[in-house]
């Protein structure tokens, strides 16, 4: 939900005191969560990415496969590895996993990028960090992706659109 904070006081025992200004009805949600404990998360907004930039994403994710003699997922894939954002949990954490040598992580989950192999209690173990799925990905991260595909795209002498388009789409993705 965005919001905009409109205020901070402090309370005689110091504790703080934040009001903020919310775009949507909220009087439901405030009845059901307001005598007890809430979980609190405040950030910036960013715009969700747009659906012409997550199409401009797949047309130039299809050109380099077809370049490359690769399927659109393996290129999607090592893109969103290269260029993509790191997934975090709530607390900001960086998310991943760790599994047996025998283990493929692609039975498991498809954005990841191992980063080292380690040894416990006489096991090997693969560790992985986990890259969000571009579907989550806000404007800033889209434009990141966008702009390493197009970069991969221009390597590989594919046409990326005119500059004026390119332009119009950061534009839009760089706010």
């Amino acid at each position: 939900m965005r919001g905009q904070l409109r205020d901070l006081t402090f309370g005689a025992k110091g504790e703080q005191h934040i009001t903020i200004t919310v775009t949507r009805d909220f009087r439901e949600d405030y009845d059901a969560l307001k005598d007890g404990y809430i979980n609190v998360e405040i950030k910036k907004w960013r715009e969700p990415r747009s659906k012409d930039a997550n199409a401009y994403f797949h047309v130039l994710v299809n050109k380099i496969a077809e370049a490359q003699s690769l399927g659109d997922d393996e290129v999607k894939r090592s893109l969103v590895v290269e260029y993509g954002a790191l997934a975090r949990d709530e607390d900001g954490n960086t998310l991943g996993a760790m599994l047996p040598v025998s283990a493929d992580m692609d039975d498991f989950y498809p954005y990841y990028r191992l980063y080292k192999t380690m040894t416990l209690e006489g096991r090997e173990y693969n560790c992985y960090l986990f890259y969000k799925r571009t579907h989550t990905l806000d404007t800033k991260e889209m434009a990141r992706l966008i702009d390493g595909t197009i970069y991969v795209a221009k390597g590989l002498g594919i046409d990326t659109d005119t500059p004026e388009q390119i332009a119009r789409y950061k534009e839009e993705w760089h706010p």
